[in-house]
């Protein structure tokens, strides 16, 4: 089937990336929402523009729509333009949600309304085996954002892997902290992988922290070869 994938540059959308090539589909685009309202309840904020490098990155075209992100109605947003997809012959879309019932049926609502087959297949998956597969299959992580108890300043920039994961354990059993950062605990940035053409260099980036939560801005990327 002609797929596109709700794409954030993140670890759960370029997951779905990953199942909708396993499963064979024909991914045509990706799609991204850039909201202006930082507290978007659909879409993930956090370095979003840079998803055109990541759609270079890994070789495929990216349509992006805006949005003022005002709740509800930023769903209309995403409508419009996925109506434009089905229109273009996109059958289905992918998109990485976990647990959140308020996404996912959002999602499944508005492609039922332009007559697309909305898939998430990372639906209630196991979180740590979840983990465990990003770091097995190679793809290279980082954290853009912490919004939890026990995630501070230090956990900008780092790297998803078996010393973090066990961090991640830690603190599963002392705060509650998922341990796939389900719930906007921590948002994520994908700079390579299997599925990329090419891998993304950071050149510059900021951290910024306010209080209990922080945010790694990406200044300036670049594209480099693998190997």
């Amino acid at each position: 089937m002609n797929a596109a994938v709700l794409y954030s540059g993140g670890k759960d959308s370029t997951m779905a990336l990953y199942r909708a090539i396993e499963n064979g589909d024909n991914v045509k685009c990706l799609v991204s929402m850039v909201s202006d309202n930082p507290y978007s309840y659909m879409f993930h904020v956090p370095n979003i523009r840079w998803t055109q490098l990541s759609a270079k990155a890994l070789g495929i075209p990216l349509f992006e729509g805006s949005t003022r992100g005002v709740k509800e109605e930023e769903l209309e947003d995403l409508k419009r333009l996925l109506k434009v997809l089905a229109d273009r012959g996109i059958e289905v879309l992918y998109s990485g949600a976990l647990y959140s019932n308020y996404q996912r049926s959002r999602i499944d609502r508005i492609c039922r309304e332009v007559g697309l087959v909305s898939k998430t297949p990372l639906w209630h998956v196991d979180p740590r085996e979840y983990m465990m597969e990003i770091i097995s299959l190679g793809f290279e992580v980082i954290v853009t954002a912490v919004a939890a108890e026990g995630l501070d300043k230090s956990w900008l920039g780092r790297e998803i892997d078996q010393n973090m994961l066990d961090d991640l354990e830690e603190l599963n059993r002392r705060y509650g902290v998922h341990l796939a950062f389900e719930g906007g605990e921590a948002e994520t940035f994908v700079l390579d992988g299997p599925i990329f053409k090419k891998r993304i260099r950071i050149l510059e980036f900021e951290k910024k922290w306010f209080d209990d939560s922080g945010v790694l801005e990406i200044r300036d990327a670049i594209l480099v070869d693998k190997g």
